[in-house]
């Protein structure tokens, strides 16, 4: 589907001749009301289009980023680390997505199963194919590679990241271009927050409910008076993490002792730990992910240092658990979803997608197997891939059809309002294939997050929808 980015394309044609056209027809733009709330994901009733804007164009609504799509199909784009520190994830996000094309265009999975508002013989009539990048973790990788994806590609929504700061790049690039973005693995305050943007949503919870979730069961298991030691990546995402953790361990009684940054893909972490082995403190929060979490606690477990102080990995995965092995024994953390999780859609996603790779799913692949079919669902519902009437449909929508129980996408900053899964890792000799820790508690959402105008909402401010 590549072309040669120096000829002219079909969305720089659409610019020119669409902005006579858009005058005339803005008006009618915004004209099928808003999100659905039903709790199966079904959708509501509002906004469902009059069935013509699907791709091909309608009278309806004006050019606008990559609508109206050209042809018979709709390109996605999956853009996720296949190189570098987070490369396990991409990995499984990729055949996550690959799965959930699959079961857009054939059925099967929570296609048949879950989502009411699909057929499982494309999306509006329009078979579903995807371009796949490379963003190398790395901010300005992703951004290029989105750029490719947007122009060259005409896709009509990207999906992707397992760094927050390849997540932001994206999300801000396609408001610019116009294009909508799910979220899948990110994790920091910001991408709700002080770098929101309309044409973005976030299914995953952020380092501020993880330190919601976590603080209350360490504190319980460790107790209520201990002096902590912080190594955080330092990007956007270990940034916001261990402020989150400093907020909520200091809440509950503990005092950090001191917070150190240390670079993305940082390989030998003997320096670090030595300084925070000698600090005093009871706890070290290692606020590190992927195969850097994996080698700063193992590395840690390795000097010995849990032998006498305590490690806590905010966020884990199975990706990073299974490279960690035993160093995870006793460690707690949270994860984004669990093939453990005993519910009917959780159950399902881990059958097809074991059927599909023989390999049991992780978080991150649930969370891009969800965002693609809820993006999907919310284009059965418009009744159009026009992206403004794509974003009304899901805010604010309310769902409990993806495993983390009834959840609400809320409309002022795109954050998924859901339950957060705490876990502690297993001894060596207790992980099986794919079973690397065991849910200790999942924090409901009645217990988490905060207000529009409190948190990291508070400084997040959307933008247009055209």
């Amino acid at each position: 589907m590549a072309r040669d980015t120096d000829l002219p394309t079909r969305r720089d044609v659409l610019k020119t001749t669409g902005a006579a056209g858009a005058v005339g027809i803005a008006g009618l733009a915004g004209c099928t009301g808003g999100g659905g709330d039903s709790g199966n994901g079904s959708g509501g009733e509002g906004g469902s289009g009059n069935g013509s804007g699907g791709g091909s164009g309608s009278d309806d609504y004006p050019a606008l980023g990559n609508y109206p799509i050209e042809g018979d199909t709709a390109v996605l784009g999956f853009n996720v680390p296949q190189s570098g520190p987070y490369a396990s994830e991409g990995q499984d996000e990729l055949r996550a997505y690959e799965l959930a094309v699959k079961h857009l265009n054939n059925g099967g999975g929570w296609v048949d199963s879950q989502f009411d508002d699909l057929s499982g013989d494309g999306v509006l009539g329009m078979e579903i194919d995807y371009v796949s990048g490379d963003t190398a973790t790395d901010a300005d990788t992703a951004r290029q590679s989105a750029q490719r994806m947007i122009q060259r590609d005409n896709v009509i929504m990207i999906t992707g990241g397992s760094s927050s700061a390849t997540a932001i790049a994206m999300q801000e690039l396609c408001q610019q271009e116009k294009v909508m973005f799910m979220c899948c693995l990110t994790h920091s305050n910001d991408t709700t927050g002080k770098n929101c943007v309309r044409y973005s949503f976030r299914e995953m919870f952020n380092a501020y409910m993880t330190g919601q979730a976590l603080a209350p069961v360490v504190t319980e298991e460790y107790g209520g008076d201990n002096e902590f030691y912080q190594l955080y990546a330092d990007y956007s995402w270990g940034q916001t993490q261990q402020s989150s953790m400093q907020m909520f361990l200091e809440e509950a009684g503990w005092s950090q002792v001191e917070s150190v940054p240390t670079p993305l893909g940082t390989s030998d972490y003997s320096s670090y730990l030595s300084e925070a082995a000698n600090s005093g403190a009871d706890v070290i929060v290692l606020n590190h992910y992927g195969l850097d979490g994996a080698n700063s606690l193992s590395q840690a477990v390795d000097m010995g240092i849990d032998q006498d102080m305590e490690l806590l990995v905010p966020l884990y995965n199975r990706p990073m658990a299974e490279a960690a092995g035993g160093a995870i024994s006793g460690v707690f953390g949270t994860a984004a979803w669990d093939a453990q999780l005993d519910n009917e859609p959780s159950q399902q996603f881990t059958q097809v997608f074991n059927e599909e790779y023989e390999r049991t799913p992780s978080g991150p692949a649930q969370l891009a197997y969800a965002q693609t079919l809820q993006y999907a669902a919310a284009v059965e519902r418009a009744g159009t891939f026009y992206p403004p009437e794509v974003i009304k449909q899901l805010e604010d929508y309310e769902y409990d059809n993806i495993g983390m129980g009834q959840e609400l996408m809320r409309k002022c900053d795109h954050q998924a309002q859901r339950d957060v899964p705490v876990v502690r890792g297993l001894p060596a000799d207790q992980q099986e294939q794919g079973t690397y820790f065991e849910i200790v508690n999942v924090t409901s959402r009645d217990d988490l997050g905060y207000g529009c105008d409190e948190g990291p909402a508070a400084e997040c401010e959307l933008g247009s929808y055209e």
